[in-house]
């Protein structure tokens, strides 16, 4: 499978990165962010989880390419790549601006088997209204929001130069978010894990718990210690919780997961 919207990363030692024999897990990064966003989860899923990072337009190896202003067209754009990819089981992580487009992207899906399972990271369930954190109109306010956000990147945004290529995603990214409402349709009937910061800035634990309302299959909340990108620091209970997740689910997965 050759895509450039997708990445693998190899093992730590230089080796190629290959194609897994297990679920292939989508991951969906977060604004402003890449594929590289999840190097560590891959690394630590691997070899039992295939995992593919999503690399949006407009960032790292894409960085000529005009990005994104609308999550429809986007998640549209998405669902068509996972389609070529093939029917084997899959299933969804998105961290964030991610979470949001992994649940768009699954709506999108229902003429295939859809994924076995939803990773809704780090993002209030959305409403038909949009997230209020999301509207941001200057530079200043889109800056200042990722720097309270925090994460192990948000110092890179004091280089100027750095600062410079990474403000026309961010802008991009932003926009996409500020106009997104989410429209009336079927609840999925994939079975979602919920998962968020107990001291995430801009989610609630309440509010990512809302997400439950949005799938006839059931939902699962997992809190962990940490902020927004509790992540960096919880790869390993992450990576557990995924693969104990998508093992139950797999040896069981017929085509039956999609919207109903």
């Amino acid at each position: 499978m050759g895509s450039e919207w997708f990445r693998r990363f190899g093992p730590v030692g230089g080796q190629s990165p290959q194609a897994g024999d297990g679920t292939r897990l989508f991951c969906f990064p977060h604004a402003g962010g890449a594929a590289s966003a999840f190097l560590a989860l891959a690394r630590t899923l691997a070899p039992a989880v295939d995992v593919l990072a999503v690399q949006y337009p407009g960032r790292q190896d894409r960085r000529s390419e005009e990005p994104f202003t609308d999550i429809g067209r986007l998640a549209d754009a998405l669902a068509d790549e996972v389609r070529r990819t093939g029917p084997s089981p899959y299933a969804f992580f998105g961290h964030s601006m991610g979470a949001v487009l992994a649940y768009e992207t699954a709506r999108r899906l229902t003429d295939m088997p859809g994924p076995v399972h939803l990773f809704l990271s780090g993002r209030a369930a959305p409403g038909p209204t949009p997230n209020p954190h999301d509207q941001l109109g200057s530079d200043a306010e889109v800056l200042a929001a990722v720097r309270k956000l925090g994460g192990t990147t948000a110092t890179v945004f004091d280089d100027p130069e750095i600062l410079e290529m990474v403000m026309p995603t961010l802008r991009a990214d932003y926009r996409a978010l500020s106009s997104y409402t989410w429209t009336a349709g079927p609840a999925l009937d994939v079975p979602f894990t919920v998962m968020v910061g107990d001291s995430d800035p801009v989610v609630t634990v309440d509010e990512a718990s809302a997400w439950s309302r949005f799938t006839t299959a059931r939902s699962d909340l997992r809190v962990y210690g940490g902020g927004h990108f509790y992540l960096d620091g919880r790869v390993a209970a992450v990576a557990e919780a995924v693969s104990g997740t998508l093992d139950a689910l797999v040896p069981a997965a017929t085509g039956s997961h999609r919207s109903r």
